[in-house]
Order: structure tokens, then sequence, then C-alpha cells
């Protein structure tokens, strides 16, 4: 019988109703009761915290990764874990980066209450319980299981504020989908080797700076005065900048400052098409284009890159971007 590790550290899907407004207070051993029966399956579970996943800072990003490994230590067949929605993307992703076990990690959350007439906690948790211990979630690295779909965590974004179904990846798809008790494989993830990152060490210091109509330097600047080591640029379409922002990135790469260009449409890669502060110019001035992972994702990928390899961490960028196709690998009988 798969055993399986629940670890909660809060979100909406551990909060109730109360004077302030929601507050995240329910314990893992409630949200495993209200996930109902689940045959086949042995479950234990434990708390790190709970808190709103827009109060964690990397440090506790770095601290819920080591704990993860400390649960896998203990020879269970795979760990969820139960999060706010607002961050984890980026914890999934930054525990996807150094996830070099075959053995599923998928994070799951809600986005109702626990206390809601109509929670969908209780139901995404059971459906990440049973994609942990899947056969077909092996060696797919950590995943985020929400609304009936499981996404690989490179490329998955929120993209919905209150909505049941709050995440996709944009021109990539879900990876497996839940039918009760049946787990399905629609693709399979393409993933890079572990990067040997020290979860002791803080992440150096990475900054996204955005880009909107009429932007300077401003910005740019201010985030390497207060102590920047690298910085990514949400920049417009295929991965296009204002000429004052392109001109000042240009600047910061020939100073040995580290910078990457994504793009804040939601779908699709960046490319360098054009000149007059486009694309074309970041690239051709050292900018490393990000493919298309969010800038929250690149900024995270940097900062671990940094961490591993100071001395040239766009390097260790562009061997991860390299085995990063898009779109993943369909299997047998799927539709791209």
């Amino acid at each position: 019988m798969p055993r399986i590790h629940l670890l909660a550290t809060g979100g909406t899907i551990a909060s109730r109703r109360g004077p302030g407004g929601l507050a995240s207070v329910t314990p893992a051993a409630d949200l495993l009761a209200a996930a109902g029966p689940l045959d086949g399956l042995t479950v234990t579970s434990s708390d790190l915290r709970t808190v709103g996943s827009f109060a964690l800072t990397t440090a506790d990003l770095r601290e819920l990764v080591t704990e993860v490994r400390r649960c896998l230590a203990e020879d269970v067949d795979g760990v969820v874990v139960t999060h706010g929605t607002d961050t984890m993307e980026e914890s999934a992703f930054l525990a996807d980066l150094v996830h070099d076990d075959p053995r599923p990690v998928v994070v799951t959350g809600a986005q109702r209450p626990f206390d809601s007439p109509a929670p969908d906690g209780p139901r995404n948790l059971a459906d990440a319980l049973r994609v942990a211990a899947a056969p077909v979630a092996r060696d797919a690295g950590v995943l985020l299981c929400f609304d009936g779909l499981a996404f690989a965590a490179r490329g998955v974004r929120k993209v919905e504020t209150l909505r049941s179904g709050a995440f996709a990846a944009p021109g990539r798809g879900p990876v497996l989908r839940v039918d009760g008790e049946a787990v399905t494989a629609l693709a399979r993830p393409v993933r890079g080797p572990a990067l040997p990152l020290d979860l002791k060490a803080e992440l150096p210091r990475v900054d996204v700076v955005p880009l909107y109509l009429g932007a300077d330097d401003a910005l740019l600047r201010a985030a390497v005065t207060a102590g920047a080591a690298g910085v990514v640029l949400e920049a417009f379409g295929a991965g296009n900048a204002t000429p004052a922002v392109a001109a000042a990135a240009a600047g910061l790469v020939a100073g040995g400052t580290p910078v990457l260009v994504c793009s804040r449409v939601p779908s699709g890669p960046v490319a360098p098409l054009y000149t007059g502060g486009g694309g074309a110019d970041l690239a051709r001035d050292g900018a490393v284009l990000a493919g298309d992972l969010s800038a929250w994702q690149a900024r995270l990928l940097l900062a671990a890159a940094l961490a591993v390899a100071p001395h040239d961490p766009l390097a260790v960028v562009r061997d991860h971007l390299s085995t990063g196709n898009p779109t993943p690998h369909r299997l047998d009988g799927e539709q791209g």
C-alpha cells in the first residue's frame, strides 16, 4: 500500500473566516480528515507552518524544500505539500530545480477557505494524494495539482484570482488528469539535472523589473543599488524593452550583472526579433532570453544559478533552459 506524507504550510486551504478576514489556522490532520476516505493509501501528516503564502520569504521556501527532503528520507512513496496559491508556482519551481528523487512531490491548495459552504480544498488534496501515489507521476519532478489536473512545476502559473481552476501552463498544458481514483498521464515534462543548491545559505538577491509604456531605467538602477546580484526584465511582447531600459541592461551585463528577459504576456516564448530596444538588442548585448518562463520563476532560476556558480551563473541558466522544451512530450494517443 503506497505511503504518502502530507506536509501542511497554510494558505487558503487551511483558512477560516474571523473578524479581521481569512486566516490560515487549520492543521494538517483536519485537512486530511476533510479529504475523505482514501482507500488504498496510508497517509501521515505534519505541519511546517500555517500562513498565507504571500507572507513567505525565500528563507521559508528553503526551509520548506529542506523539510520535503526530510520527509522523503522517511521512506515514503511521495510527498504532498499544501500551500497558498499566491506563490505556489514559485515554491513548486524552486523545489523542482533541486529535486533529484524519482518519487513525486505534489503541491496543492484551494481557492475557497476550509470553512466555505463548498470548499475546493478537500478534493484538491485527495487528488494530490492520488497523484503522489501514482506510478505515472514518478520521475516527473515536482507537480502542482489543482482542479483535477496536474502541471509540471516549470511553466505553471496562477491565471485566476478566485475561480477554482486557478492554474494553467500556457503553451504547455497539464501532464496528468485526475478522475476520482484514476490518474491518467497526458504528457511527460522535460527536466534538466537537479541543481546542487545549498539550502542552508540565503539565495542571492534577484529583482524583477516590469516594462510599461514609457518606462525609464530608474527601477533597474534602483534594483542594483539595493543589492540585486541579477535582474529579470518582465518585458513587452516577445522580449522587448524601451530604449532606455535596453541601454541600462547592456550596461549592467557589461559590468558583470546578469540580466534575464521574460515576457509580461502569459503565453509564448521570448525571441530576439526587434532592434531599437527590442529583444535583438538585448540578446546582442548579453542578456539571456528565458524562453517561456514567467519572470517569477526566472528570478528563482537566476538566484539559484548565482548561488551554485557565482562566477558563471549564465552557463547554469542556459543549460537549464536548453533542457526545457516549451511543449512537453505528448504521450501516444494524446493530442497536443
